[in-house]
């Protein structure tokens, strides 16, 4: 597990067996933003099956495959949240807002012909994942997250049923055991 002070943008949250809330189960959350007033972040792994081109029209033909909205938590699910990753050189594109490394959320109001070439990778979240100051580190300590860091094809990969078993394969020591254990404990 992590120390809280190694939380940040470009983190991932994994959710432990221990944490029960149905918003947050199994899931693995990438960090937006940390700081002292709270944290924010979206679901990686929760596809809907909702195209983005019937919500948002023309980033219908941008987005990664699968070319659905993800739902990014249980915050504001009425609204979109973009993340893109940015070309090389693209950091500074209209409507770019840099998070971590290239990575970046964009803003849907940007015409989509003003992003092109700017962007490689585009995922879209209904909603979001959020904490108020000192919630997540309280939530950390209690051993209901695991907090490791992301890589991009975390973020914008297609299988996104595995993603938290690949994630945990990945990590040192006894972390990555915690990948073999069963969906439901009772079949172990």
């Amino acid at each position: 597990m992590a120390r809280v002070t190694e939380l940040g943008a470009g983190m991932l949250l994994l959710a432990s067996p221990e944490l029960l809330d149905p918003n947050f189960a199994d899931t693995v959350v990438l960090l937006l933003d940390v700081n002292d007033e709270g944290a924010l972040g979206v679901v990686l792994n929760r596809p809907t099956a909702l195209p983005v081109a019937e919500v948002l029209g023309e980033w219908g033909d941008v987005v990664e495959e699968p070319e659905v909205l993800f739902q990014g938590g249980p915050v504001a699910t009425d609204g979109a949240l973009a993340i893109a990753l940015a070309a090389p050189g693209g950091e500074n594109s209209a409507g770019f807002r840099p998070v971590w490394d290239r990575l970046g959320l964009l803003d849907l109001d940007t015409p989509s012909e003003l992003v092109e070439g700017a962007v490689d990778r585009l995922r879209i979240f209904a909603g979001y994942a959020g904490w108020g100051g000192g919630q997540l580190e309280a939530e950390i300590a209690e051993g209901s997250w695991y907090v490791v860091p992301a890589q991009v094809d975390d973020i914008f990969g297609t299988e996104t049923r595995d993603l938290w078993r690949q994630v945990m394969k990945r990590q040192p020591g006894d972390l990555a055991l915690h990948a073999t254990r069963p969906s439901d404990p009772d079949l172990n």
